[in-house]
Order: structure tokens, then sequence, then C-alpha cells
């Protein structure tokens, strides 16, 4: 089975990422004995062995990376599947927010005030 471009694109998205903001990664990455076919293999063949066929990203991306960072994953055969990418649902007011990745979050400077609190006036403090 060849993966869908899209999967391509996401799987291999999330592990140059990975491979640039952690350097242990990075060096599995790099491996000569790996490779993305293979690690696509990997992941198809671990879905089928759930017998689930709905899973979060997150959790095809922990497949990614294990295959990477596990020496004794060999070269998986390939499995006979297709591969179905989702997009992310439209949020509405009801959904929970979804994760933001460290490289879009800006960080803030808390500002303290100048001015001292105003304490509220009661009928008994006039």
């Amino acid at each position: 089975m060849k993966a869908s471009d899209k999967f391509k694109t996401a799987i291999e998205s999330y592990l140059s990422e990975k491979a640039q903001n952690d350097a242990v990664f990075s060096a599995d990455y790099k491996k000569a004995s790996k490779n993305l076919e293979s690690c696509f293999h990997y992941i198809f063949g671990e879905v089928k062995k759930t017998g689930e066929c709905a899973f979060d990203n997150q959790e095809i991306f922990d497949m990614a990376v294990k295959y990477y960072t596990d020496d004794s994953i060999g070269t998986p055969a390939p499995v006979q599947c297709r591969v179905a990418v989702s997009l992310p649902a439209k949020p509405d007011l009801f959904s929970t927010a979804s994760a933001v990745s460290q490289s879009t979050v800006q960080k803030t400077v808390a500002v303290q005030s100048v001015n001292p609190v105003q304490k509220t006036l009661t009928l008994f403090d006039l």
C-alpha cells in the first residue's frame, strides 16, 4: 500500500519539526536503516493489529516516533489498506481548544499596574 500524499506530508512534517526541536530524536531520524516508506508500513501494521479504524493524530505521530527510536523494529512488511486523513472539525463554542505547537506560542510579560489598588467605600466609611 502506498500512503496518500496528505498522510505522507503530515507525518513527514511532524517528524521534521520534531527533529529540529529535539536533538536526541534528530540522531534517530537520520539513521540509515530507517526511512519514511518503512515508517508508513510500520504504522499501518500497528493500526491493523489494534482492529480499530479511527485514531487521533497524536497516536499516529507517536507510532512514527517509536519506529525511529526503537532499534528492535526492523523493516515491516507492507500492509494492504486505505488511509483517510480527515480535516480538523470547525471549532464551535462547545468543543475544546486544539493544542498549539510551541513554535506558534508567543511569550507575554505580565506588567504590574502603577496605580495603587483603590478601596471601594462602604456606608461605614462615610
